[in-house]
């Protein structure tokens, strides 16, 4: 694998070596999932561009965060084929994997997920799925692909059945009844806002290990705002921070993704959000205390 010519926060050699690097950044720019907003291919690359100017210290954590080492690489040229693009993000991330390395994935639209979860699920026996966004995305098919971004949690519910999704405000009415037919783990904003939602009780019926993958539409338009399928009324930062920290702390999570950025050199405040949540992200994660 070869590094990348711009490493996710302009670390210098020593601290991002893919040798000894605990932490390994995979841009992958893919977009042929997306059903409505463009701009998705285009975000890692300017997620790694706006990381340049992140502080390393965290003041939430008291601890600079990069000195595990974080490595980022650069991705061959992605297929437009949806099958082939999942195979090879597939054996990227396995190879990671392999090296024990912790990938983060940065999106590209939410369909690349599954090519991760399916890596994962090689390596693990039984594992979780947090899933934040504003959309079900339980759609068994879209717009005629089972591999949409709107197909994503159908296809990692065939990978594991512990999934929890939170932060939803958009989905259809079939989904809407495959929610309470097999009844699944799903909060609404609503239900979030309204104090119905108890996320201690529901972190404990997941398995101890859990991928989290986060569609930025989850958060609220004042966070981030350009996204492909953008819906009203999102988490606000330090509400989606408080739900992480207590997720990190209670679970050992095997690997996140941030998706569904649509770029657009109009806002960098959302490209920079963006990337700031990775930053946390890998900061709560591998905290020392």
């Amino acid at each position: 694998m070869k590094a990348h010519p711009l490493p996710f926060l302009g670390l210098p050699a020593e601290q991002s070596d893919l040798e000894t690097a605990k932490v390994v950044v995979v841009p992958y720019g893919y977009e042929g999932g997306v059903s409505y907003g463009k701009g998705a291919g285009a975000a890692p690359q300017a997620i790694l561009e706006a990381s340049q100017y992140i502080e390393l210290y965290d003041e939430v954590l008291d601890e600079e965060p990069f000195r595990i080492g974080i490595a980022t690489i650069d991705v061959p040229t992605i297929p437009d084929e949806p099958p082939r693009m999942l195979d090879m993000l597939e054996s990227v991330t396995s190879e990671l994997l392999d090296q024990g390395k912790f990938v983060a994935l940065v999106g590209g639209d939410h369909s690349i997920t599954t090519g991760y979860v399916r890596a994962l699920a090689r390596q693990n026996d039984r594992f979780g799925v947090l899933q934040l966004d504003a959309h079900a995305d339980l759609r068994d098919s879209y717009e005629d692909s089972p591999l949409s971004h709107a197909c994503v949690m159908a296809r990692i519910r065939e990978l594991t059945p512990h999934t929890l999704q939170v932060g939803i405000r958009s989905m259809s009415a079939e989904e809407a009844r495959l929610v309470k037919d097999d009844s699944l783990a799903l909060c609404t904003m609503h239900h979030f806002r309204k104090g119905a939602f108890n996320l201690e009780t529901a972190l404990a019926r997941l398995p101890q290990r859990l991928f989290i993958t986060v569609d930025v539409d989850v958060f609220d338009w004042s966070v981030i705002a350009s996204t492909g399928t953008p819906e009203p009324g999102g988490m606000l930062w330090d509400e989606a921070m408080d739900l992480l920290e207590a997720v990190f702390r209670t679970k050992e999570i095997i690997g996140f993704d941030v998706v569904e950025l649509a770029h657009r050199d109009s806002d960098p405040n959302s490209t920079f959000a963006t990337a700031k949540l990775i930053y946390k992200m890998i900061g709560m994660r591998f905290a020392s205390r």
